[in-house]
């Protein structure tokens, strides 16, 4: 009686725990889905914001400014004939009307004290430039870089944004009736069109992430009810995530750019159901040895929690390197991501398992049709053995027992062809070119911004709306204009002036203007500031410069792109070896073993590095692509290498619970068997989510995307279900050094 008394209150107990954790959780999806659907609202996109004060771009655009009333972020609108003659003159008329009627342009969804047309953005008058060919003209439109960056209205949509759209959809009317094809392009269109693409990411990059997760827990499960089990809990994670990211980028505790809000998504998505995979799969596994679903719960929690902590604790630690990234868009990635993988973590420790209770006992019908049965005590998986080629390989694992009793039979042959095979492919990972790209080359699908500069280079020889700025002492001014005029790839160069800047392509207009015994030159480069050609030249130029001149800065916007992409260079140095020291100082203290830990790392660095070398191979010769950012190794060695000892930790956690019970070399195949499935559908899982990155039509996430869902395949399918287990094997109990965790007679004889 008073045992049935006390399950009772145990039972009320579960219940009220069960009840108060869902009851949590829905607060925080209550909360935390609107935060996240507002992220948007808090990015900062503007890659001059991202670098350190120390930049030399940086110093000079401080200086730079007091040149000028105010920094200008200049939108271009460029207009040719549609039927490829020269420009008539009702056509010209038809442009110089849309110049008068800029500045009385709405911005939609302006609010009080918002900027509420585009002449509140305006810097100074627009100005119509006919090219010299007379087959088209521009239209310099100089928007007040300080206005433009602000948000507007209840949506906080980008000043930037709403004035650029302004200008398009002025274009589209009488200059289109003129017949003329008018493109807004410049710095400001570039902005318009790359916040355009990140817009994907709020609602198409979500769905096409949990649409692909859930078809694969569909398959994996056989289950109608369970896949949406999991599939609640990672949402709700990402609320989670979502809110505490959004709470701390509107206070200006961390940056977040639209590349974060992407990754984001789609990483607590793939962890929070990695890990739920995990629990579920012990769960199923323990139901089976247990008749009350509530112990066989927490069995499955007792067995998973270390591993799965262990998991995204490496991926915390591996991400939170990036905080000494040079690049607040790189140190940002790591708090953000990290919170991810926190969220993620939490939910599947705690609403997944609620969830899983919800029904008491009667849970096990969460997996119907295939509803685990109790096998009676004794008769569970692990209360025996079947002895196969591979010695103690347990039975009723299709394709991963036969893995395992494989690898068993000629492990040496299978890690020296294994590794022989990673080997070739990385040998192509120096082909790829990770040291820049222009902003024409950043989109995949075609856009105004990209067509406009097209036409601008065409017709238009030495403009460039952002010219590189030189600022050095007024008494070198001759030498510095010396330097510079006798680089190719120069166009013109002159000194701001009294007048103010100068006309590319006219000579300046008036003496110098000296600011604290300093003059400014504006340098105009052939190509167009925003492309890589012009990065490159003024790398030359500011070699020139400072050979000419020691102590004169060059700045602009080029020059900033420059910055950043040596930053993400010195980067990639620096925080590679941290990354690979913090993984292996966790992994010894996880597995209580030095040599394990280096063998793991080894591997998955090997993996990586095939990873970059066949994407090399496919972005230059099937995809076309023009090289890559920086940042792109960098991004993918940390998703990669923590994500890729993710699944080694699962694998290995489960050898060294196995070897205590039958030695290392049964153990790791036994652990193999085990955990084959789940683990391959949590690499397939993980995958499909990056691959869903591909849906914003970007360069750089495009490449993440490929990069790390084919290396998580490649860790899931040859690393974690070959060469480590046949590296395990055969080193056999020596694995664990200096421990003597396996000193045991059971282990067979070689």
């Amino acid at each position: 009686m008073l045992s049935m008394r006390s399950e009772k209150r145990r039972g009320a107990l579960r219940g009220a725990l069960v009840v108060a954790v869902l009851a949590l959780w829905l607060a925080v999806g209550a909360v935390g889905g609107p935060a996240q659907g507002s992220l948007s609202s808090v990015q900062t996109n503007d890659a001059a914001a991202f670098l350190p004060a120390s930049a030399e771009s940086t110093r000079v655009a401080g200086i730079a400014s007091r040149f000028v009333e105010s920094e200008t972020l200049p939108a271009v609108v460029v207009a040719t004939s549609d039927d490829g003659d020269a420009l008539g003159d009702d056509q010209l008329a038809a442009l110089q009307r849309l110049v008068q009627q800029l500045p009385d342009a709405a911005l939609p969804g302006a609010g009080p004290g918002d900027p509420r047309t585009v002449g509140d953005v305006l810097a100074a008058d627009p100005v119509l430039v006919p090219s010299q060919d007379g087959d088209a003209a521009l239209v310099l439109v100089p928007l007040d870089a300080a206005v433009a960056e602000r948000t507007v209205g209840a949506e906080a949509e980008s000043a930037t944004l709403l004035a650029v759209e302004a200008l398009r959809e002025l274009a589209r009317g009488e200059p289109a009736d003129a017949g003329l094809t008018a493109l807004v392009t410049g710095a400001a269109g570039f902005v318009a069109d790359l916040v355009g693409a990140f817009g994907a990411i709020d609602l198409v990059l979500l769905l096409v992430a949990l649409g692909a997760v859930l078809v694969i827990l569909a398959v994996v499960y056989r289950s109608p009810i369970l896949p949406f089990v999991v599939i609640l809990s990672a949402v709700l994670a990402l609320c989670l995530a979502g809110l505490v990211v959004y709470e701390l980028a509107a206070r200006g505790v961390l940056t977040l750019n639209g590349q974060s809000q992407g990754i984001l998504s789609i990483l607590v998505v793939g962890a929070a159901v990695d890990y739920s995979l995990l629990l579920v799969a012990r769960y199923r596994e323990e139901l089976r040895r247990h008749p009350s679903a509530s112990a066989a719960l927490r069995r499955a929690l007792r067995a998973s929690w270390a591993p799965v902590a262990a998991s995204a604790g490496t991926v915390v630690a591996g991400l939170m390197c990036l905080l000494l990234s040079d690049l607040a868009s790189n140190r940002s990635l790591g708090p953000v991501a990290g919170i991810g993988i926190v969220a993620a973590f939490l939910a599947s420790m705690t609403l997944l398992p609620a969830l899983l209770l919800v029904a008491g006992d009667r849970s096990r019908v969460l997996f119907w049709p295939r509803v685990p049965a109790y096998a009676g005590p004794g008769d569970g998986e692990a209360g025996g053995e079947a002895h196969g080629e591979g010695g103690g390989v347990p039975e009723g694992h299709g394709v991963w027992s036969r893995v395992a009793r494989a690898v068993g039979r000629r492990p040496r042959r299978a890690w020296v062809v294994t590794l022989l095979a990673l080997v070739a492919a990385a040998a192509f990972a120096p082909q790829l070119d990770a040291s820049g790209t222009g902003d024409d080359e950043v989109f995949l699908t075609q856009v105004d911004a990209v067509d406009g500069e097209a036409v601008v280079r065409e017709h238009f020889e030495g403009f460039s709306a952002q010219p590189a700025v030189v600022v050095a002492p007024e008494d070198r001014l001759e030498e510095v204009l010396d330097a510079v005029t006798a680089l190719d790839g120069v166009a013109s160069a002159a000194p701001v002036t009294e007048a103010g800047s100068p006309v590319p392509g006219r000579p300046a207009d008036g003496a110098p203007l000296v600011v604290d015994g300093q003059v400014r030159v504006d340098v105009t480069t052939e190509a167009p500031s925003d492309s890589q050609e012009a990065v490159e030249t003024v790398a030359q130029v500011r070699e020139a410069v400072q050979e000419a001149v020691p102590g004169a800065l060059v700045g602009g916007a080029a020059a900033e792109r420059l910055d950043t992409q040596l930053a993400g260079q010195r980067d990639l140095v620096v925080i590679v070896p941290v990354v690979l020291v913090v993984i292996l100082l966790i992994l010894m203290a996880l597995l209580r073993s030095v040599l394990a830990p280096v063998l793991i790392l080894v591997a998955n660095v090997l993996s990586f590095a095939a990873s970059l070398g066949v994407a090399a191979l496919v972005f230059e010769h099937l995809f076309g692509f023009p090289g890559a950012d920086p940042a792109v190794p960098l991004y993918g060695f940390c998703f990669l290498v923590a994500l890729g000892v993710d699944y080694t930790i699962f694998l290995m956690t489960r050898v060294r619970e196995e070897t205590v019970l039958w030695g290392t070399r049964t153990g790791v195949l036994r652990a193999l068997a085990v955990t084959g499935a789940v683990i391959t559908s949590a690499g397939v899982v993980l995958a499909a989510t990056f691959a869903a990155l591909g849906v914003i039509p970007l360069l750089f996430l495009a490449q993440i995307a490929f990069i790390v869902a084919f290396g998580v395949l490649l860790d899931t399918f040859v690393v974690r279900s070959v060469l480590v287990p046949a590296l395990v094997h055969d080193v056999g109990p020596g694995v664990w050094w200096p421990s003597r965790l396996d000193r045991s007679p059971r282990e067979p004889a070689r």
